[in-house]
């Protein structure tokens, strides 16, 4: 694995070492991309559709959401450290899953230090819904830290596809490598009711969802081409180095981190499990996500992405055909209302939806 080094992006060495191969990768346009995904001619793994920087009318809308939520977001990261802490006493190996994973661990890793006085490594590798977790990247890690010590972290749950991908994925790697590693997914906020900790249920604004590489240490997300990569290759990504001087990843690092250096003082020992209200999460999940499929007359429920971080993705980098939102009116889906008209994409209120807002991926005549 000596030809395989890990970088850190637009991070620190101390931040991160993303597991992670940057490739010169084609532009596929969103449109052609979508096509080619619902033919089944190509995974979406497979492809990528280059970033361009936000409008400046967009970013207003990403301070104002650090203004409303970075206090509830550095809570919920003190409880999630309580959490690592309290389910890992033997050590920590933080393994965040780029690339919504990766600024958490990012946050983690230095909320562990400062305000625990425990220090950890942190990597970011790549997990694709149906490809899996790039099982190089875990050997990497394991030729240094103990199976039972890694701590696998995201932002949210959507509908828990990551959860049980990384659950299938470790099951396939215990087989292929004769080692166990927990399956145990770690979240801010757990939707589904899939991940085994995490610090909060509610469907609030992660201010990171709003951006994509410029909040992320400049990568893009994972790709991978099994046509074209080697065998011994970590997953590959794109590295947006042209972006750095609009990079935000290191503000929102240390403004968050001041708001958890605030708040600490008067906070701990809050942490509790919340695996006794998972199996209703997972159940109004699946409710919903029946409900959404029978009135839209939807495929599949992977064109079905509830929750704000998983409604700006779509609304990001897929081919929208409906914005659905609890409230017109709240500050939270700002953004989301934002992307929505600048692309005219219908939105639909209804007051009773069990998330603040929900995406629907266009299905393409074929």
């Amino acid at each position: 694995m000596k030809n395989r080094m890990p970088f850190t992006g637009s991070y620190t060495p101390d931040d991160v070492q993303f597991l992670l191969k940057p490739m010169m990768l084609v532009d596929t346009p969103v449109h052609l991309k979508e096509a080619l995904i619902q033919s089944g001619q190509k995974h979406y793994s497979e492809m990528l559709t280059h970033e361009s920087l936000p409008p400046p009318d967009y970013l207003p809308l990403f301070y104002r959401a650090m203004t409303l939520n970075q206090d509830r977001m550095a809570e919920h990261l003190l409880l999630l450290a309580e959490g690592i802490l309290a389910t890992r006493p033997q050590g920590i190996t933080l393994v965040s899953l780029a690339r919504a994973g990766t600024p958490v661990g990012v946050l983690l890793k230095h909320v562990l230090k400062r305000h625990f006085n425990v220090d950890v490594k942190h990597f970011s590798i790549s997990i694709l819904r149906d490809v899996g977790i790039d099982p190089n990247a875990l050997r990497y890690i394991l030729q240094n830290h103990p199976p039972e010590s890694l701590v696998f972290v995201d932002g949210w749950t959507g509908k828990g596809v990551i959860a049980r991908q990384l659950a299938t994925s470790l099951q396939a790697f215990a087989v292929s490598d004769g080692i166990a590693i927990p399956p145990e997914l770690y979240v801010l906020t757990d939707l589904s009711g899939w991940a085994t900790v995490a610090a909060a249920s509610e469907d609030y604004l992660i201010p990171s969802c709003i951006l994509n590489a410029t909040i992320s240490g400049l990568v893009s997300r994972s790709v991978y081409d099994p046509h074209t990569a080697s065998p011994t290759d970590f997953h590959g990504c794109l590295y947006y180095e042209q972006f750095a001087e609009h990079d935000l990843s290191t503000y929102f690092i240390e403004s968050i981190l001041e708001r958890v250096d605030f708040i600490k003082p008067n906070f701990g020992g809050r942490f509790t499990d919340h695996s006794g209200h998972c199996k209703q999460l997972q159940m109004t999940s699946l409710a919903f996500l029946h409900w959404v499929a029978e009135r839209y007359g939807i495929s599949h429920h992977n064109y079905i992405k509830p929750g704000i971080g998983e409604a700006t993705r779509v609304l990001l980098r897929r081919e929208a055909q409906l914005l659905l939102l609890k409230d017109l009116d709240c500050e939270a889906t700002q953004h989301l209302r934002w992307l929505a008209e600048s692309k005219s994409i219908p939105i639909a209120v209804f007051k009773d939806l069990p998330y603040r807002a929900v995406a629907l991926i266009k299905e393409i005549e074929l």
